[in-house]
């Protein structure tokens, strides 16, 4: 992952003035409105009903008894209960404090019914009917990472999940889902959570939320429900087949799904007692006990369950899955296609496949995505006439070619661009001698704030790269601060090396080779007369984990050190030819490391 920051200004030496563009930046004017939804108030541990808590500090941690009370650090375990009668209780330290409200910040281990999670962002604790209410303030990227990780599976291609990532982002926006303390839940009630994170799905669930930042689903220029499914069993459903009583729309309709049918749809059984039953649905106060009969009403075309009856009452069988999941788990009913027996006080089910089948059928969009579709026609696919379009303003991004590049951008002025991002990008890989296989792909946001945004970085970051993804702040912010140039050289280097690194190739030596090739001829020859001082060991960690920005300046300055020395003893080639193999130990020891 790395950044580029914003020149601190034109009257330091050519070196100077070159490490400072990277590294110590003067703020760039962000844009006066925050986009919406940046942050979203999520669900913790839902389906616990959790009525204490223990909460332990990992590192600077306090917390709040109101929104604008001062802040109270602490540095022991503290315990969190909910009373009876409402209100919290905190006991820690040898005291007690009683509060309608907790608000945590910094980094806390949090355990309860024999589990525990690190939380590094906001937690806000409230207590209705002697339990816990608790919710985490996440970043909006950030949650449709989790969930695209948390809702993914192996079958999975890029394509797939970066249309999977605009219908989770859609989906968190764009529908209400009936909590009073917070946003979304973290149950599949509304979208899967994993807090303890899922490591197989991380890069790719990274990767498909950063490269779809900001994007959601969109219908004749208004914005659009988005919902998706695990299996739909080959034949996707409407929206009155899930929620008989909403108003049709045109992209959420009943059709054949041809890829999903491709292969055999999950089969399911399940036994459920009267008692189990009568329990789950009372629950959610959608039958009352004392039901003798549990029948299907209502099935839409293709034979997916539309409505059931317990006795004279009438459930949707949307409703009935949510209400069997929450309270007996969700793999008894998987889904809303299947059959009901009675066998005395057992209820006996056999279906086929998972969730309601609305929208898109993540089991159908892997399938595109292996026979090589993008994520724009599975979008189409699901949701026929709907979009993908920028959240803020619902327009479409405009793809502009260039020479080894693709520029997506909302403004169609950035084509007066193009002959820079060219030159750039041609001097990027005639410094290194390198060049992609396939055009690196630029994405360059409309305002300060969304860049910030989709990549989280501060707004006095100029520009992003992650592999061959590079994005930007507005093009004519940088050209008018005359950045443009360096920043795309900087960060086409960035992508041309990171292409060819492997996962032997130290930092030092990626960051180096990127801090070198970057600078012009005046400032190389300035940079042959200083010399190395920091250890390699020490230098690698310095820029993972910079304390300072003069620390991370220092930390690269000596990173193009050590690169120059390299390239000066072994040449362009060879210095490259480590990149994926490593650095040689002899190699090391010629710059004095042992």
């Amino acid at each position: 992952m790395k950044r580029v920051l914003l020149q601190i200004g034109a009257a330091l030496a050519l070196l100077c003035v070159f490490f400072a563009l990277h590294r110590k930046p003067a703020r760039v004017q962000a844009a006066t409105q925050t986009p919406p939804h940046a942050t979203l108030r999520v669900g913790f541990w839902t389906l616990w009903h959790d009525r204490e808590v223990q909460l332990t500090p990992a590192g600077a941690a306090s917390y709040r008894t109101c929104a604008a009370c001062s802040a109270v650090t602490f540095s022991t375990p503290i315990a969190i209960k909910a009373s009876a009668l409402g209100g919290l209780t905190l006991i820690g330290a040898a005291k007690q404090t009683h509060a309608d409200v907790l608000i945590f910040t910094g980094p806390i281990r949090i355990a309860a019914h024999g589990e525990s999670e690190l939380l590094r962002y906001p937690l806000t604790l409230t207590a209705r009917s002697g339990a816990l209410i608790m919710a985490v303030e996440l970043p909006l990227e950030t949650y449709v990472e989790r969930v695209v990780a948390s809702e993914s599976g192996p079958a999975d291609t890029p394509q797939s999940l970066e249309a999977l990532a605009v219908a989770v982002r859609s989906y968190a926006l764009h529908e209400r889902h009936g909590h009073a303390g917070y946003d979304l839940c973290d149950s599949t009630h509304c979208q899967l959570l994993h807090w303890h994170g899922v490591p197989q799905r991380h890069n790719a669930a990274h990767a498909a939320a950063l490269h779809t930042a900001g994007e959601t689903l969109w219908f004749q220029n208004r914005r659009a429900l988005a919902y998706f499914n695990k299996d739909c069993g080959g034949h996707s459903a409407s929206i009155a087949d899930v929620w008989p009583r909403s108003p049709s729309l045109a992209y959420l309709s009943a059709h054949a799904d041809t890829y999903c049918a491709r292969t055999p749809s999950q089969q399911w059984s399940s036994d459920l007692s009267r008692s189990d039953l009568t329990a789950a649905l009372a629950r959610r106060s959608l039958a009352a006990p004392g039901w003798q009969h549990l029948t299907v009403d209502r099935r839409s075309g293709e034979g997916r369950v539309v409505t059931l009856r317990a006795d004279r009452t009438t459930i949707t069988a949307e409703d009935f899955r949510i209400a069997v999941g929450e309270a007996l788990g969700w793999n008894r009913v998987q889904s809303n296609w299947f059959e009901v027996a009675e066998r005395g006080d057992r209820f006996l089910f056999h279906g086929r496949g998972s969730g309601h089948g609305l929208g898109l059928c993540q089991k159908g969009a892997a399938a595109m995505g292996a026979l090589g579709r993008s994520s724009t026609e599975i979008l189409a696919q699901y949701f026929p006439g709907a979009y993908a379009a920028d959240e803020a303003t619902g327009k479409r991004w405009n793809r502009l070619s260039g020479e080894g590049f693709v520029l997506e951008s909302l403004d169609p002025a950035d084509t007066a661009f193009l002959p820079d991002l060219a030159r750039a990008r041609s001097e990027a890989s005639q410094r290194s001698g390198l060049n992609a296989r396939t055009p690196l792909r630029i994405r360059a946001f409309a305002t300060t704030s969304a860049f910030r945004s989709a990549t989280l970085a501060p707004g006095w970051v100029a520009a992003f790269t992650e592999g061959d993804w590079i994005a930007t702040q507005p093009l004519r912010t940088l050209a008018q601060r005359k950045l443009l140039a360096a920043t795309m050289r900087h960060e086409f280097l960035h992508a041309l090396l990171e292409s060819e690194a492997g996962p032997a190739a130290p930092l030092w030596l990626r960051e180096g080779l990127v801090e070198f090739w970057a600078l012009d001829t005046a400032q190389q020859t300035a940079l042959h007369r200083q010399r190395a001082n920091m250890p390699l060991d020490t230098l690698e960690a310095a820029l993972r984990n910079a304390a300072s920005e003069a620390q991370s300046q220092t930390a690269h300055r000596e990173a193009a050190l050590r690169a120059l020395q390299l390239l000066d003893v072994y040449g362009r080639e060879r210095v490259l030819s480590w990149l994926r193999t490593g650095v040689p130990s002899d190699a090391l020891l010629r710059l004095g490391q042992r």
